[in-house]
């Protein structure tokens, strides 16, 4: 001993500083420890690209096929209507057919029942006629043709149907023409 203390090897860490190779090994350790999040956090990513583009698609084909099925609702929603409207053409048909030979009471016995055909048609599909001879007048139902004086009837009541109105599922397709009855003016 000469007096000099001895320093410790480098290689052996002694006094509680970090040694070059300890840095060296942290460094190495963080810089693979960086490169799995890195990796991680980018499968996640891809992941999650891959969610996003699958969840968009997905949204595009609702969208089209809400499109196309409005798009044949359109088209095609009086196809049964049409079907059964036909059944009431063929009637009139024949009817003119059997008109060559037959007699005032056969035709009209044939009108009778075409009529009555076309009005269970109708109300199959939610169509129903709104008569109202009688009623109070409703503007909500009824459009008014004229007034007309009338001792037998309640003023604003409705004296005469010109023609018969329709509701179509409880919405007015057409209003009843109708003639309302007035007071009778004092002479």
């Amino acid at each position: 001993m000469n007096g000099t203390a001895e320093r410790p090897d480098d290689s052996i860490a002694g006094d509680g500083e970090p040694t070059a190779a300890d840095a060296e090994a942290a460094e190495t350790t963080g810089s693979t420890d960086l490169a799995a999040a890195l990796a991680a956090a980018e499968e996640k990513a891809r992941e999650n690209w891959d969610r996003y583009l699958r969840a968009a698609a997905e949204t595009e084909n609702v969208r089209k096929r809400a499109t196309r099925d409005v798009e044949n609702a359109r088209r095609y929603a009086l196809e049964n209507f049409g079907r059964d409207l036909l059944a009431v053409k063929d009637s009139l048909e024949m009817g003119l057919q059997a008109a060559e030979n037959a007699d005032a009471a056969a035709l009209l016995e044939g009108k009778a029942a075409t009529l009555k055909l076309l009005a269970t048609t109708l109300e199959r599909f939610g169509i129903v006629e709104v008569d109202p001879a009688g009623a109070p007048f409703d503007p909500e139902f009824h459009e008014a043709m004229t007034m007309q004086p009338s001792a037998d009837a309640e003023p604003g009541t409705v004296l005469t149907v010109v023609q018969k109105g329709y509701l179509l599922n409880g919405r007015l397709l057409r209003p009843a023409m109708v003639v309302v009855a007035s007071e009778v003016p004092a002479s």
